[in-house]
């Protein structure tokens, strides 16, 4: 029998005992006065004398981290939210039954407390216990004291222990907690109304993603898991709604990586009677107040690096400005601005990189635009640290925004990076219903040549813009990375409480694989 199934059955038979005792296995409530954290922030700064007189009374329920028998006493550590409190159990206070109870608890099991509030011999704040209440058994071992629970595959398919063993887990998702009330905090104060768009959608949009299917058997449809709200949220301020934000859940069939989750959190926010600079100074403004309101500051630590949020530190950059300014020396002299106008000056720029060495993927086929942004993605993305915005993004890859007035093969479009990845994505919106059409149908080429994340058709989508959409600005923040950054957490499986995991292998395969 495994350690584990043992303790299991040992368990199992003290729980037997415990219900001969007069407790019932698994009661529904216990009634409480005092939580752990408030009783160590109203009493941890009263001395002995303070609490004897009068006598501070508490009933406290939580769960045992530590315990140590001696003889006809003992000692325990009780956890609640996740901060711990020392209780003292003494035979002639808890009597003979409350010690035979006493005798047969574990460690990870729930109690109930009451008793007094005193200071140790070594001063360390206490309840002298009068009373125990048995609340559950812990049938499984918790890890070790000293070891914890270390293996990151288990921590992740275990969060619920994961939570319970290392306070620094419990502590990014109450940062990742307070991140998103910020952002609503935010929005809410600039006018933008919180809604909720489907999950479901006939078509795939909003997006260039694979998006997961699934089917609707009373209707005989198939259905899309969302990969953005943006159609719909558009769709609204068509309706009259000028300023409506989502913060919502994104589902996309792609790899797995330290930034990419399949299922993910995003705030996609629309501004009407504006353009991607306004949406931007919008999301720049959330973000800064976001970083105050979690950590306090306005500096935050990533790896070795110190990322600093204020807003004078920002960077503006075009995306042609940005792949001059970071031209490896490698590649020969720095790009001028006609380069990117051609294919065959772009091609060029091709060559140059992949001469120096740097990886970087090229499809002759492909829109020139698309290559200018791989070329981006190769030479400038790894040296944006601080925070940075990079606007003016190619038609080719933004099927969605406006284009510039001078410059058709360009588009009113920013990323916000930091950290060396992007963080936010946002555009003039395209409101011209035959413009529209015109992208959608040059994503249809793309996706006959074997695109599966280009753009699908959405006559619907095109039908509300002929109904007349405002300007407007657009932006997509993604929460997760933002949680990412501002906790120091270098996996995105780190702050989402349930990443999706490969199936655990089971026995037999384990041992089909050892063959």
């Amino acid at each position: 029998m495994a350690l584990d199934e043992n303790i299991y059955e040992l368990r199992r038979e003290k729980l037997k005992k415990i219900e001969a005792l007069g407790h019932p296995a698994y009661p529904r409530k216990y009634n409480f006065s005092h939580t752990v954290p408030q009783i160590l922030a109203e009493y941890s700064g009263q001395t002995t004398e303070e609490l004897e007189s009068p006598r501070v009374t508490v009933r406290v329920a939580g769960r045992i981290m530590a315990i140590r028998l001696m003889g006809k006493a003992g000692f325990a550590h009780l956890q609640q939210d996740g901060q711990r409190l020392q209780i003292y159990v003494k035979k002639d206070a808890i009597g003979d039954a409350g010690y035979e109870l006493w005798k047969l608890l574990d460690l990870g099991d729930h109690i109930g407390v009451r008793g007094y509030l005193f200071r140790t011999r070594t001063g360390e704040l206490s309840i002298h216990a009068e009373e125990l209440t048995f609340l559950s058994k812990d049938l499984l071992p918790l890890p070790e004291k000293f070891h914890g629970l270390t293996d990151v595959e288990l921590r992740y398919r275990q969060r619920y222990v994961d939570l319970v063993m290392n306070p620094e887990v419990r502590e990014v998702f109450l940062k990742r907690s307070k991140l998103t009330q910020s952002l609503r905090r935010y929005f809410d104060a600039q006018g933008f109304m919180e809604v909720e768009t489907p999950m479901m959608h006939p078509i795939a949009g909003g997006a260039v993603a694979r998006p997961f299917k699934t089917h609707h058997n009373t209707l005989d449809m198939d259905l899309f898991l969302r990969i953005a709200p943006e159609l719909y949220l558009k769709r609204l301020t068509v309706g009259g709604f000028d300023r409506v934000y989502e913060i919502n859940r994104n589902f996309r069939n792609e790899g797995l990586g330290w930034r990419w989750n399949p299922e993910f959190t995003m705030l996609e926010a629309y501004q009407a009677y504006t353009d991607y600079l306004g949406i931007l100074d919008t999301t720049q403004g959330a973000i800064e107040q976001a970083v105050k309101d979690v950590t306090g500051g306005m500096k935050t630590k990533w790896g070795e690096h110190e990322i600093d949020w204020s807003h004078a530190n920002w960077r503006r950059m075009t995306m042609r400005e940005a792949i001059v300014h970071f031209w490896p020396e490698k590649a020969g002299a720095k790009p001028e601005r006609n380069n990117f106008a051609a294919r065959e000056s772009v091609e060029a720029l091709v060559e140059r990189v992949r001469g120096a060495g740097i990886n970087l993927k090229y499809d002759a086929a492909a829109p020139v635009g698309k290559t200018i942004a791989a070329i981006f993605e190769a030479v400038a993305e790894e040296h944006l640290m601080q925070p940075t915005i990079i606007y003016e993004f190619p038609t080719a890859v933004s099927p969605l925004s406006k284009q510039k007035p001078d410059e058709p093969e360009w588009t009113e479009r920013f990323e916000i990076f930091a950290g060396k990845m992007e963080i936010a994505n946002g555009f003039s919106e395209l409101n011209d219903p035959e413009d529209q059409r015109r992208r959608f149908e040059a994503q249809l080429k793309e996706r006959e040549r074997g695109d599966e994340e280009a753009h699908l058709m959405d006559e619907n989508y095109i039908n509300a813009l002929s109904y007349g959409m405002p300007p407007a600005g657009g932006v997509g923040l993604g929460v997760d990375r933002l949680a990412m950054l501002i906790t120091d957490s270098h996996t995105i499986r780190d702050v989402i409480l349930f990443p999706l995991l490969r199936p655990e292998k089971t026995s037999s395969a384990d041992e089909a694989d050892e063959k």
